[in-house]
């Protein structure tokens, strides 16, 4: 039933429950993270793990045979120990590398700095079977820096290497982290989801709780595969039915359930259709459990469709310019981490530590004392609410850590296409935010606004437009807009949509002109040297209807207004790469939303600081518990 957790599965067993209601004791050491030798999937590359850098090696997941006269190195995505991150924010000063070996050879601890320049650390001769520990001091990395290992064998030596572990001291006690899992509808992706977790014990042993919180019709637990993974995972597997809120009620629900049972607990966010390192469990646990003080520490995201590519290091939102996914600075961005930097000629590396002003919720772990201290994020159903919190989060005094090495592969984003039904929400939600954030000069706020209206009716998106103008009036009436959690105005928003020809997808097959080869795909030309004058000129051929080309067919990278609006009718290559979208010129409906534009835009700037005051007083009342339970329908 919606809102109920399921009877036989909402009993957990927890890590606190076992012990009579205290947080477990803490081991002899900390396992920070596992150096694998491979990853989780075979579209994984086993070089994002380690290399054989000369010779020949046979690798496992948890394990490597390096031949005679080879090299295997750990300085790769996943190998290295992100030493400087784990110096800047946490109490550890020491770190030991523990491993069990077989056969003969060399292992050596290297370090590198904020340069990329590295020196040796420690390094040990094997010459007897069992298990070997190297240690660091964590001194010398505040600006950059990270610590890795390499194993070598000379002529005629080989040697095994297995259970590689990072360990740091433990805390006196350890917290327990619950990991939360939103899904609608995607049944088969959060089931694999759980198997990935409940086949990977040791990952699975830092985790006390998994709720996973199902706002679908085609339910997680229709499947026959949900009755394997939940005997597997046992009494850690919380199954909720709920409403459909949105991403943000999904997540929260974890929040939520978590508090119920400790006030120092971890809550670990997870996509429900990544494909997933279990490591990441560990490495954000055993983070988290080390900081000197809270904060939220978030996993980064690899493009699944390219699994060697590194979506940002870290990011921050331009709130003012209501663009989230900016690139911090230093930080890596859409990196080919088996690749080199065309700049250095050095391999993709996350040298420097660099800021971080979120994470996105594909993988983000927060402390229940960061919810005790700012409350519960906003019920804005998806979008921009992973940017909100951390931003809400910084403001009272904690910080985001995105973690080098902390990962999932989750969908590439620049195969989404922007002109869809969520970009409502995208826009009233980043405004919402930089409302509540930032000191919202409403004229900068509605230049951004305009500029990208005019964008979009330049290249007869008027859907897209449409969508957006309803964003903006949403956002001008008020927190009420959210008082359901922005389920009602889903359907308002599709239906709204199929009013625009221009929003809807087509296969090339079904469009005749494209069927029988008549509508030739026209290139563009070079990006305008003096784009303003461009800009005033396209605008003035639209008015006057003119246009330099009546009909043909533009690729995604040609997709750009000073290009498209040259055309009459155009089919434009959608980001999906799944079909096309058709757009006809029609200037009785420029005019009609360029004027609902100007109408829009002139209400925003007299009335949105006013608005303003009214989200920063609702926001305690939007954020609290008591909100959250109504929405789910607790009593």
């Amino acid at each position: 039933m919606p809102g109920k957790t399921a009877p036989a599965r909402g009993k957990t067993t927890t890590a606190r429950a076992r012990t009579n209601g205290r947080a477990p004791a803490a081991p002899s050491r900390l396992v920070t993270q596992r150096a694998l030798f491979g990853g989780p999937s075979p579209l994984v590359s086993d070089d994002l793990y380690a290399q054989v850098t000369s010779g020949a090696a046979e690798r496992t997941r948890d394990g490597v045979t390096v031949e005679p006269s080879s090299h295997v190195s750990m300085n790769t995505y996943f190998g290295r120990f992100p030493a400087s991150y784990w110096q800047r924010w946490t109490v550890v000063r020491d770190v030991a590398v523990e491993l069990v070996a077989s056969g003969k050879g060399r292992v050596t601890v290297h370090a590198s700095d904020y340069e990329g320049v590295s020196r040796t650390v420690a390094s040990a001769v094997v010459a007897a079977d069992g298990p070997v520990q190297l240690s660091a001091k964590l001194d010398r990395f505040i600006d950059g820096g990270a610590l890795w290992l390499d194993i070598e064998t000379g002529v005629g030596e080989t040697l095994s290497v297995s259970e590689v572990r990072w360990t740091v001291e433990p805390p006196e006690t350890l917290r327990p982290t619950a990991v939360v899992i939103c899904t609608c509808n995607r049944a088969d992706d959060c089931l694999n989801t759980l198997e990935a977790l409940a086949s990977d014990p040791d990952a699975l042993s830092v985790v006390d709780t998994i709720y996973v919180a199902d706002q679908g019709a085609d339910t997680v637990d229709s499947r026959p595969r949900f009755a394997a993974v939940s005997k597997k995972l046992g009494g850690k597997l919380a199954y909720i039915q709920q409403p459909n809120l949105g991403g943000a009620a999904g997540f929260t629900r974890g929040l939520f359930e978590a508090a119920k049972k400790s006030d120092h607990a971890n809550v670990l966010f997870m996509d429900d259709d990544v494909l997933m390192e279990p490591d990441i469990a560990i490495r954000l646990t055993a983070f988290a459990n080390r900081t000197a003080h809270p904060v939220i520490v978030g996993g980064q995201m690899l493009n699944l469709l390219h699994p060697d590519t590194l979506h940002v290091g870290a990011e921050y939102a331009d709130l003012e310019g209501l663009a989230a996914g900016r690139v911090s600075e230093g930080a890596l961005s859409n990196a080919d981490l088996l690749g080199v930097d065309p700049a250095t000629g050095r391999p993709n590396r996350q040298e420097r530590r660099v800021e971080a002003g979120y994470n996105g919720w594909w993988s983000c772990l927060i402390p229940t004392e960061i919810v005790q201290a700012i409350g519960y994020p906003l019920p804005v159903f998806f979008q921009w609410d992973d940017a909100e919190y951390g931003y809400r989060a910084k403001a009272a005094g904690f910080a985001t850590v995105t973690l080098p090495g902390a990962a999932v592969w989750h969908a590439d984003f620049m195969w989404k296409d922007w002109d869809d039904w969520h970009r409502y929400f995208n826009l009233r939600n980043s405004m919402i935010t930089a409302a509540l954030h930032s000191p919202f000069n409403t004229k900068r706020v509605a230049r951004v606004i305009a500029a990208q209206l005019t964008r979009y009716l330049l290249s007869m998106q008027y859907g897209l437009c449409a969508t957006m103008l309803k964003a903006v009036e949403d956002f001008l009436e008020g927190p009420s807009v959210l008082r359901d959690g922005g389920a009602s105005v889903v359907p308002e928003i599709r239906a709204l949509r199929a009013q625009y020809p221009d929003t809807f997808r087509h296969s090339p097959a079904d469009v005749p002109e494209m069927r029988n080869g008549e509508l030739p795909l026209i290139p563009a030309g070079p990006s305008p040297r003096n784009k303003p004058v461009r800009l005033l000129k396209q605008i003035t051929n639209q008015l006057l209807g003119k246009h330099s080309l009546e009909r043909g067919a533009v690729s995604l990278e040609d997709a750009t207004w000073w290009h498209v609006s040259r055309f009459a009718n155009v089919a434009v290559t959608d980001a999906s790469q799944e079909g096309v979208r058709l757009r006809k010129y029609d200037r009785d409906l420029m005019m009609k939303l360029g004027k609902q534009s100007a109408a829009v835009l002139r209400r925003f700037m007299a009335e949105g600081n006013l608005v303003q005051q009214q989200y920063i007083a609702a926001m305690p009342e939007l954020t609290s518990r008591e909100n959250w339970a109504r929405l789910y329908n607790l009593s």
